[in-house]
């Protein structure tokens, strides 16, 4: 059994002990910032949620822009996100995630606006830009600022009940999208987008108001060293083998969801497209009604472990996909397809909570935008990449090399990880109480 760890959080000069045991706890020891922060998670993502699904289906049957085309402007969100990314963490550290992220939501509000009432290519690609300033700057400004709201325990925890808000705004939006937007009714698609622009208010009030005192960075003193830089950040053997985790298990995680995971199902497996919409239905209620549980099983344990165990388990949900085609078109395919997601979604609840926390642990105040940016830019790239691959070999007909891939990427998370454990400092792996190994880099 795991004993409550302590931990301290410090915000504004106010230091308050917690055990952190069960959420009614892990409320009461998050500071005001951090409620305001949390509370408003699921509401501002709704919108995102009944755009995300069906942003390709209005540019292509609505607006009417052949589906290649179609394809390569939702990719325009990606491309200009991952570009942004390095500059966004760098303006993160001199100017504070504040004002960046009001930056970003205005982007947001203008591109989800644009979007809605375009006609032609050409300002879909500027809407679509917009829209890609935002998620390239956002995932760097917030885990900034959750980062310096909280810290140790707590740090870890939030980050994994935010990711499971975020999938319940997402989740839910998506179902109301679903049974509300029309293909012969364009005034329902340019609803949810406005919807979508509105939703980006939510944190933007936040940010100015309850908000507005917290501050991400630190303003350098006399006599303080130069702020390391990304090519300095990278030398460190903790920071590039993470990042490369990072890269990894996204590839095989996230970058398979929009691609490889259901032309596989749909194509190998055989099942409906209302299967594969139950399956992401599934997977949504999964981290949704395990997440936190999942978090009072790793505190205290060391993140990279729980990367391994991660690994472990999504290893086996491809290996259930994999035995789907064996038996195509029939209940057994579905309910393995199904059986996939589930599996596949509690892996997620380890991932999200651990990897943040690491990079924020060995970030400080004056480069942890840095740090973030980096986090977000390994994500964005194996989102890239993910698809790319699995397009090469589903399109090419090689199924079993496209499981045995999916397979062989978490034994390579775990070696990864084993690797990471010795790099990286004992707090940052969330062991508190053990002597830190040697400094890993400078």
């Amino acid at each position: 059994m795991l004993l409550p760890a302590e931990r301290d959080t410090n915000v504004g000069g106010l230091r308050q002990t917690c055990a952190v045991t069960g959420m009614r706890t892990f409320w009461t020891a998050l500071p005001t910032p951090g409620r305001w922060l949390l509370s408003t998670v699921a509401i501002q993502t709704l919108g995102r949620g009944m755009t995300l699904p069906f942003t390709i289906i209005y540019l292509h049957e609505v607006r009417g822009f052949d589906l290649g085309l179609a394809g390569a402007l939702m990719s325009v969100i990606a491309i200009t996100g991952l570009v942004v990314t390095g500059p966004g963490g760098t303006l993160i550290d001199r100017y504070g995630a504040r004002r960046v992220l009001l930056v970003g939501l205005a982007a947001m509000i203008a591109g989800c606006a644009l979007l809605a009432f375009a006609t032609s290519p050409v300002v879909a690609a500027v809407a679509l830009v917009l829209m890609g300033v935002n998620f390239g700057v956002s995932w760097p400004g917030f885990n900034a600022l959750i980062a310096t709201i909280v810290d140790g325990e707590v740090r870890q925890q939030y980050f994994g009940v935010n990711f499971a808000l975020i999938n319940l705004g997402i989740g839910v939006g998506g179902i109301f999208g679903g049974f509300f937007v029309d293909v012969h009714r364009p005034e329902t698609f340019t609803a949810i987008f406005l919807i979508d622009a509105a939703s980006s208010l939510i944190p933007m009030a936040l940010l100015l108001g309850p908000l507005r005192h917290v501050r991400t960075h630190a303003d350098p003193e006399e006599g303080d060293a130069p702020v390391d830089g990304y090519r300095a950040i990278l030398r460190r053997p903790a920071v590039l083998w993470l990042t490369l985790l990072t890269f990894l298990a996204v590839f095989i995680g996230y970058g398979q969801m929009e691609a490889g995971f259901p032309a596989f199902a749909r194509q190998v497996s055989g099942v409906s497209t209302q299967v594969i919409g139950f399956a992401f239905a599934v997977n949504t209620a999964v981290i949704v009604l395990l997440q936190f549980a999942v978090l009072k099983l790793i505190a205290g344990r060391r993140r990279t472990r729980v990367m391994q165990l991660m690994a472990l388990i999504w290893g086996v949900s491809w290996v259930l996909l994999g035995l789907t085609g064996l038996l195509p078109r029939s209940l057994a395919a579905a309910i393995g397809v199904l059986a996939f997601m589930g599996v596949f979604a509690f892996g997620e609840t380890m991932l999200q909570p651990t990897v943040p926390a690491i990079y924020n642990d060995l970030a400080s105040e004056r480069n942890r935008g840095r740090y973030n940016a980096i986090n977000s830019a390994a994500f964005q790239g194996g989102a890239i990449a993910g698809p790319i691959a699995a397009g090469l070999l589903l399109g090419e007909g090689r199924q079993i090399w496209f499981i045995v891939a999916m397979v062989a990427g978490p034994v390579l998370i775990c070696l990864l990880a084993l690797v990471l454990e010795r790099r990286v400092p004992a707090v940052a792996n969330g062991v508190q109480n053990e002597v830190a190994p040697a400094p890993d880099a400078r």
